[in-house]
């Protein structure tokens, strides 16, 4: 009856958790990765159920345990490396089970002795956690909670590793049919009870951090381009100019400008010109990488810091936002009529910080408005053409002609 009760526990627990994490997803209107959360409480639940409930002396027992208990960790490994946005290696885990449940069976074949079982199982779910380590160390974000969560899931390696073997040499032996009396058995009861409250409050630690981190961004973002403000892009560009000097890694600043906008809201009225500035920030949104950040510094002028990006690669990036943009039709202006922007380009040089790197881009988009205006001028680069002739009429062109 004890160990009845001491075996529910666990899947209670899970069970909360599970709903726990679906609430958050729900509610809070996060990622799928916090789905994952739950579907790994779902299936650890499960597991631990078959474990505590089916006949231990079947042979078919532990492969059932084995299956949901595998699903739990790719469940969670999935969710872990969505939310750092790294590779989740699923053929691998997948790999691991296999070779694993191959071994399993061979052991169920020939021994009734479930230690061999019990080694095999938990390498093999040992294995798997250090694959999401090895992946979760190759991600960028390395914030408080992100550290705690590797720290965690490699204290979950190691303990799938140590535990069966340290139990097993104190029990040695353990038949299949007096597996729930044995000492490895309140051993896994009570480790489990324990490394499962503990892991979930990591997790739900990570998501209440990523929801205040959420609400945060989304207070410092530009409503009308979904870009930071200047304020936030600020912030932001002194944080990682100070990170590129540390970790020798070489940035460039893009200062762009939209030509002759005054003239988009004298023409065609502001809500035009407020169009015209949303679709040149989704033309940037979607031209950037994910470690690139970009702003909206003033009216029709943006920024962007590219990472680990020299000036030659920056200037690049710039052309083709620049190309893009001016074979774009902003809603409300007529069919013929096309927008062009401006841009100056500059690397950081040695012990450069923000101020002086934006003085340098800025006078190189100063240049590219003396020039003649859609196209590119990179810092110390000399004069830079136009590589492309718009087909339809500019606004520049428009004002020309007084319309």
């Amino acid at each position: 009856m004890r160990e009845q009760i001491m075996g529910l526990i666990t899947p209670t627990m899970a069970i909360v958790f599970l709903a726990v994490f679906v609430i958050m997803w729900w509610r809070g209107k996060m990622g799928s990765y916090v789905l994952g959360f739950a579907a790994g409480y779902l299936f650890f639940a499960l597991g631990f159920a078959a474990t505590h409930l089916l006949d231990t002396g079947s042979p078919y027992v532990f492969h059932v345990t084995q299956f949901f208990y595998s699903l739990s960790v790719a469940s969670g490994a999935w969710a872990l490396t969505k939310r750092a946005n790294q590779p989740n290696f699923l053929g691998v885990l997948l790999t691991i089970y296999g070779f694993s449940a191959a071994t399993l069976a061979v052991a169920v074949a020939t021994s009734p002795d479930i230690s061999s079982r019990l080694i095999i199982v938990n390498v093999g779910y040992g294995a798997m956690y250090l694959v999401l380590v090895m992946a979760l160390l190759g991600a960028q974000r390395r914030e408080a909670i992100d550290k705690l969560l590797i720290l965690m899931h490699a204290l979950l390696a190691a303990q799938f590793m140590i535990r069966p073997v340290l139990t097993l040499l104190v029990e040695q032996s353990i038949p299949a049919d007096v597996y729930r009396q044995s000492i490895y058995y309140s051993v896994l009861n009570l480790s489990l009870a324990v490394i499962s409250l503990m892991t979930a409050m990591v997790l739900v630690g990570a998501c209440v951090y990523d929801q205040i981190k959420a609400v945060r961004e989304q207070a410092e973002l530009d409503g009308l381009t979904g870009l930071r403000t200047r304020r936030a892009f600020e912030q932001n560009v002194v944080e990682m100019i100070e990170r590129a000097k540390l970790e020798c890694v070489p940035v460039a600043l893009v200062v762009a400008d939209i030509d002759h906008f005054k003239a988009v809201n004298d023409v065609w009225g502001h809500q035009v010109g407020d169009m015209a500035i949303r679709q040149f920030g989704d033309v940037i949104k979607s031209t950037i990488r994910e470690t690139d950040i970009a702003g909206r510094i003033g009216g029709e002028e943006f920024c962007i810091l590219a990472w680990n990006c020299n000036a030659k690669a920056a200037e690049t990036l710039a052309e083709r936002i620049r190309s893009d943009f001016a074979q774009t039709q902003v809603v409300g202006m007529p069919e013929d009529h096309r927008l062009t922007a401006s841009f100056g380009v500059a690397g950081r040089g040695e012990g450069e910080g923000y101020g002086r790197l934006f003085a340098r881009t800025d006078a190189a988009l100063y240049r590219a408005k003396e020039g003649g205006r859609n196209r590119t001028v990179r810092d110390g680069a000399g004069k830079k053409r136009t590589i492309i002739t718009p087909i339809k009429k500019t606004v520049g062109e428009l004002r020309e002609v007084g319309t």
